[in-house]
């Protein structure tokens, strides 16, 4: 499959599963939302819970995502690079998820003070997701 057709593809959708390694080599899937800023999915994810860890330690990850109405699907290899953890409201990991979150959301946030805020008490990051490979079918 043509990468940069199965990344348009992707880039008019929002959900999918991202499945990294945990440490005994077993694939660990996660329901997450993506946007996709120049061919990179942009991720939030939160410190310290399993899927940040296991990228941590191996960067090598699969995003899966699928149409079931039009039974397409598309599941990109790649690697993620992980920003520090944002600290605060105005630093750039919290530039970063304004922009992730406009991406999924389509529309700005209500108060831009209020999430950025929000986004330092979850400890939240961003995994940048750069595909190198697809494999699946696009239908219709």
């Amino acid at each position: 499959m043509d990468l940069q057709q199965a990344i348009d593809w992707a880039a008019d959708r929002r959900n999918g599963v991202l499945i990294t390694l945990r440490g005994d080599g077993r694939p660990q899937s996660s329901d997450i939302a993506y946007t996709v800023v120049d061919g990179v999915f942009l991720i939030s994810v939160t410190d310290g819970r399993a899927k940040t860890a296991n990228m941590r330690r191996d960067p090598r990850v699969v995003l899966h995502l699928t149409d079931p109405p039009s039974w397409s699907y598309v599941s990109f290899d790649g690697t993620v690079e992980l920003t520090p953890v944002t600290t605060a409201p105005d630093d750039a990991t919290a530039d970063l998820l304004v922009t992730y979150f406009e991406g999924v959301r389509g529309e700005p946030h209500p108060d831009w003070d209020e999430y950025r805020r929000a986004m330092v008490v979850d400890i939240r990051l961003v995994a940048r997701f750069t595909p190198t490979s697809a494999v699946g079918q696009v239908n219709g």
